[in-house]
């Protein structure tokens, strides 16, 4: 797919798409999901290099570092959490929503 069609599709001239793809300007999560969604691929297939780094530095394989914190980003409720998070400017909300998260994370289900 030609940057110029690709723009097309995401709205964007094929110059922003350039500025992309050589990493001058930072594509966004919301972007990266557009992207992933038009070119037919899962979400992680942007992040493998990165996976096949950290298991490289770290000594541990490749199921243990990408399947579920890609799995997460890669779904709806992922993403729609990751983008709403991202829009709370103030670091002290953010504090507060992540333990709150963390608090209900550990809180045992009752049967």
């Amino acid at each position: 797919m030609s940057q110029e069609r690709l723009g097309e599709l995401l709205g964007l001239t094929f110059q922003q798409v350039q500025k992309y793809e050589k990493g001058v300007n930072r594509i966004g999560a919301g972007r990266l999901f557009d992207v992933a969604r038009i070119l037919g691929v899962p979400i992680d297939y942007f992040y493998e290099s990165v996976a096949s780094q950290l298991v490289g530095s770290r000594s541990i394989s490749e199921e243990e570092v990408a399947p579920p914190v890609m799995e997460f980003v890669s779904s709806g409720e992922g993403l729609q959490l990751t983008l709403a998070f991202m829009r709370i400017k103030d670091v002290k909300v953010r504090k507060r929503v992540l333990d709150l998260v963390r608090s209900l994370a550990d809180e045992k289900v009752a049967d």
